[in-house]
This record gives structure tokens, C-alpha cells and sequence, in this order.
């Protein structure tokens, strides 16, 4: 019943996103936009890290994309609340697990999918890496979307209005992103900032997607971001199910 029900609503949520071509395209442009302009700017520079310059901005971009995507993908719980359709739905037999799962696999599909476009474009830029890093680097997206996107739906049904969430969203974004080294890594910070970016889990997994940009599989990087990942998603959705099973009960 559980897989029943979440094919239900992923099927529902899935035909609602391709009907809406221009938010699927225009979901991509931020990480293009950085892709184009910044990219450039870090060829031949000394970012004391392996492989070239696109190969550690691009897996930056790509969990860029499933960090600010997912964390506001809250904002359509928001809206499905307050026109009933959310209370509609928890009144029938479906899994509660299922409500949230069919959201962050519809999630997951949507991203990867803009995943792909990203390197597909960095690659006509430039980059060159090995399948299966690249491969490695759409899981990663994956679990970095159903982890967030849990989050994103149980603070989202905590909260009454947009203008309450988006603040909230950007509290927490904007330092994990500076943080994590998404845009560089964080070997060229000062020594305390450095330390302090080992308490943002997304780092870990920004060093195991560059770590199989460059062909490195069996390392202690890879270990830690396969770990933190996992870890992170279970308990996210937990956390989610567990809101929307009580939520306005």
C-alpha cells in the first residue's frame, strides 16, 4: 500500500510540474547564470584542489541547485493549506509517509533532471569528467533533494504564511551555502573558518561530489558524504512524516 499510495500522489505532483515547462527550465538558471559569468573567472586561478576549475565549481552548482530548490519547495505546502486540498488529502486512508514521499521524489526527479541540463552545459564549457562521478553526482542531488524537501514541507506546515517561511528559508540557506564551500572550496579559508564549515553537513557532501568529479571513489571524503547523506535523509523524512501525521490533529 505504501509504494500504492506513493506512486499516487509522486504521479500527481509529477504531471503538475511537466505541465509547467517554464518553472522547470527557469529552476536551472541560477546555477547557468554562475556557470557562465563565474566559472570563467576561476580558470588557471591556484585553488589548491585536484582536477581543473570546472570540476570543482560543478558539483558545487549541482548541490546548489538541490540546496535553494528544495528548501523552498515549502512554499507550495503553504499554498495547498490554505485552500484545503492538504486536509482533503490527510482525511483519506493514503500513508501519511506517502504524502510527503510522492513531494520529495517528485523533487528528486525534478532536479536531477536540471541536474542533467547543468552538465551537459558545463561540459560544452569545458568540463571533463568520468561517468560515473558524474553519475555519483546526480545521487548525491537526489538525497540532498528528498533530505531538504522533507524539511522544507514539515516547516512549512508549522507556519501560517509565506512571509513567516521565506525568512526563515533564507536564515538558513545563505550561511549553509557560504559554509559548505560550495563555490570554493574550503581549504583557501582562514583555519577558524574552516573548522567552523566541518558543522555544516553539506560540505561533506560538496567534497565527495569533487572527490568523484576527479575519478577518487575509495576515499575519506566520499565515506563521510555517502554517511552524513544517508544519515540526513532518514532522519529528515522522519521528521517530516512524523509532521504530517500530527499536524493540525
Amino acid at each position: 500500500m505504501l509504494l500504492h499510495d506513493t506512486a499516487l500522489i509522486y504521479g500527481r505532483y509529477l504531471r503538475q510540474s511537466l505541465r509547467s515547462r517554464f518553472a522547470l527550465l527557469f529552476g536551472v538558471l541560477m546555477p547557468l547564470l554562475y556557470l557562465l559569468f563565474f566559472g570563467p573567472l576561476l580558470t588557471g586561478l591556484p585553488l589548491g584542489a585536484r582536477g581543473s576549475s570546472w570540476q570543482l565549481l560543478v558539483p558545487g552548482l549541482l548541490l546548489q541547485l538541490g540546496l535553494f530548490g528544495a528548501a523552498f519547495a515549502g512554499f507550495a505546502v503553504i499554498i495547498e493549506n490554505g485552500q484545503g486540498v492538504l486536509e482533503r488529502m490527510r482525511v483519506t486512508p493514503v500513508s501519511r509517509l506517502a504524502l510527503l514521499l510522492g513531494r520529495v521524489l517528485r523533487d528528486a526527479t525534478v532536479f536531477v533532471f536540471q541536474a542533467v541540463l547543468l552538465v551537459l552545459a558545463a561540459v560544452a564549457m569545458g568540463l571533463r569528467a568520468p561517468l560515473p562521478g558524474v553519475l555519483i553526482g546526480f545521487a548525491f542531488v537526489a538525497l540532498l533533494t528528498v533530505s531538504l524537501g522533507s524539511l522544507s514541507y514539515a516547516m512549512a506546515m508549522k507556519v501560517a504564511t509565506p512571509q513567516e517561511f521565506g525568512p526563515a528559508v533564507n536564515a538558513l540557506t545563505m550561511p549553509s551555502m557560504l559554509l559548505s564551500g560550495l563555490m570554493l572550496p574550503m581549504s583557501l579559508a582562514p583555519g577558524w573558518l574552516d573548522v567552523l564549515s566541518h558543522f555544516v553537513p553539506f560540505r561533506y557532501l560538496v567534497d565527495a561530489v569533487r572527490d568523484a568529479y576527479v575519478g577518487s571513489y575509495a576515499t575519506a571524503h566520499m565515506l563521510y558524504g555517502v554517511v552524513v547523506a544517508l544519515g540526513f535523509t532518514a532522519l529528515s523524512v522522519t521528521v517530516g512524516t512524523r509532521v504530517f501525521r500530527t499536524a493540525g490533529a
